[in-house]
């Protein structure tokens, strides 16, 4: 015999947050990848803006989870294109981070900004990691994929 699928309001509203999530999530993504610089100087870097943020939750059985993340999580550039990553320290009160498959390292404090220009010749996907939380066992994984096509 046909099972009733009953939701609580409490997963109403999860499926809800997801499927709204997922949608900005494919909008950003054609957004992104498709757009062009639409401020500065001709022959400027394009400035890119991002925070860092944090996720925190409990448990059912009471224990404090948390995440720290780059916003957003995906950059798209042209291959030889110049940029500056714009970085602001929004949560957590350090983030020393690296770009791997460059020399590119530095740190974002919170409440400042930190200005990283960023230029890659080789088309690929570039990881900027953050040393303080490269992992779930740290309070991550914290990484931005910087997609150069």
């Amino acid at each position: 015999m046909f099972k009733a699928f009953v939701l609580s309001k409490k997963k109403i509203v999860i499926v809800t947050a997801l499927l709204a999530s997922a949608a900005m999530g494919g909008l950003i993504y054609n957004y992104s990848k498709d757009s062009q610089a639409v401020s500065g100087s001709p022959g400027q870097p394009r400035t890119i803006h991002m925070v860092t943020g944090e996720f925190k939750s409990t448990t059912e059985d009471g224990k404090e989870i948390e995440a720290y993340r780059w916003d957003p999580g995906n950059i798209y550039i042209k291959k030889g294109e110049t940029v500056n990553l714009s970085i602001f320290g929004v949560n957590g009160a350090s983030h020393p981070f690296i770009i791997e498959g460059t020399n590119i390292k530095g740190e974002v404090k919170k409440g400042k900004e930190t200005i990283v220009p960023f230029k890659a010749d080789k088309e690929g996907i570039y990881r900027l990691l953050c040393l303080t939380h490269p992992d779930i066992a740290h309070h991550g994984p914290m990484i931005a994929y910087i997609v150069v096509d």
